[in-house]
């Protein structure tokens, strides 16, 4: 282990060794990467812990300074494992150069079934007791960090102490096909608002829009920015500022140049950064399976949902004159042929829709019997998780208190994190 210092904390590395499969714990093995942190004047307290789950699938943990956002809060009482989830960060990471070593995509899908919620919570019960002797834990999980913390409920609440979860609560029995029939009205909510606070987007939308459908563009990376793809550019409609955001790409679309008009370099460098998953690939590649249960196929369940509501189709809409709408997160085919990061994945992405054999996630009967304390915020109107959804699966999770809010978008915890936290933890201790 490692320990060193940033302003007012203690980080320490751990890296653990896990079983692939943990239904074979004598077969392959992967490494974990875990940072903890604690506060500097508490650096040897005895202090309860508390691990926190990223969103994704795909992401690593953030990487913090000092006592940035929620970390501030939980530092006054606890000692916090910040860890990079199988695949993601240091935690043998799983993408376009390294899953070449597992053979070909048949192999490589066998190998990514493994690095869904069940798996994850599985590392986590692994690693609990060489950290804590032991003792339970307290777990914060946002958006797909919930999902897992969802799952810890379900399969191992011997090891929590609380569990908090913000923007993620899931539903325990949503198919892929109607988590996304949900979801695009929510979108097509957050697009409408959009364009009610920024009228101009309108022509903007539709000007970009049909200069990719007349030009073929490939962005300086290597993406081909498709009308399609540029319609993706709506997933940052879920977050506080999102709006504001895209606003300001949109604006700085066009260029006058010795050939006419042309897309501005600072657009096209602000859409690479937008859209590109060299950095968290296994978002795409697994973010339908997060989903599957019920020895189902997911078949790339938001593409074939799109079909049902037209005002999607970017086609239709350039031939019409109605405002062009936006996508949201959702993952298609054809953005593994857009993403260089993504293309030398297409086959296994391909095997991974097709797949049926997924064991059920969540356990019913053992969330409505559950003991632990829980505390949600769910957002309203969140576009990347259905607030509907999420208050179903609250009442059935017993004790379960939540906090509905309008004051933050899906990404609350990160934009005012310590009050988000200390209002989950006065909900939780309500239940202690």
């Amino acid at each position: 282990m490692t320990s060193y210092h940033q302003p007012g904390v203690v980080l320490t590395d751990h890296r653990f060794t896990v079983p692939l499969d943990h239904g074979d714990p004598s077969g392959e093995r992967i490494e974990l990467y875990a940072r903890e942190v604690v506060a500097g004047a508490k650096a040897d307290a005895d202090l309860p812990w508390l691990v926190y789950l990223e969103g994704g699938p795909g992401f690593g943990a953030r990487r913090f300074v000092g006592r940035q956002a929620w970390l501030g809060r939980a530092l006054q009482e606890f000692r916090v494992l910040l860890l990079d989830q199988r695949g993601t960060g240091l935690s043998t990471p799983a993408n376009r150069q390294t899953l070449p070593l597992r053979g070909g995509p048949r192999q490589q899908a066998d190998y990514l079934a493994h690095f869904r919620a069940d798996s994850i919570v599985r590392d986590c019960e692994a690693i609990r007791p060489q950290l804590t002797g032991g003792a339970p834990w307290t777990v914060l999980g946002q958006s797909f960090g919930g999902f897992c913390a969802t799952r810890y409920l379900s399969a191992a609440p011997e090891g929590l102490r609380a569990v908090l979860i913000t923007g993620g609560l899931p539903s325990l029995d949503a198919t892929a096909d109607e988590v996304y029939r949900a979801a695009y009205p929510r979108i097509a909510r957050k697009v409408e608002a959009h364009y009610a606070r920024y009228p101009q987007d309108i022509g903007r939308a539709r000007r970009i829009a049909a200069h990719l459908a007349e030009h073929r563009t490939v962005l300086p990376t290597g993406y081909t920015l498709t009308p399609e793809a540029f319609q993706s550019l709506g997933g940052m409609l879920g977050a506080g500022d999102g709006s504001h955001q895209l606003h300001y790409l949109l604006e700085n679309a066009f260029v006058r140049t010795a050939g006419g008009q042309a897309l501005s370099d600072a657009f096209q460098e602000g859409v690479a950064s937008a859209l590109s998953y060299a950095g968290h690939p296994l978002y795409a590649v697994l973010h339908e399976a997060i989903y599957a249960q019920g020895n189902r196929s997911t078949s790339w369940a938001a593409e074939r949902v799109r079909a049902e509501f037209a005002r999607f189709d970017a086609d239709k809409t350039l031939a019409g004159e109605g405002p062009l709408y936006f996508t949201g997160e959702s993952v298609h085919p054809w953005h593994f042929d857009s993403d260089p990061a993504l293309r030398p994945l297409r086959e296994t992405a391909e095997t991974l829709a097709a797949r049926t054999d997924w064991p059920q996630l969540y356990d019913a009967g053992r969330l409505a019997a559950n003991e632990v304390p829980v505390a949600a915020a769910v957002y309203h109107d969140d576009m990347y998780v259905d607030t509907e959804h999420s208050l179903r699966t609250a009442r059935g999770i017993r004790g379960l208190r939540t906090w509905v809010t309008d004051e933050y978008e899906h990404d609350g915890v990160r934009a005012s994190g310590p009050r988000v936290l200390d209002r989950l933890l006065a909900l939780a201790r309500d239940e202690l």
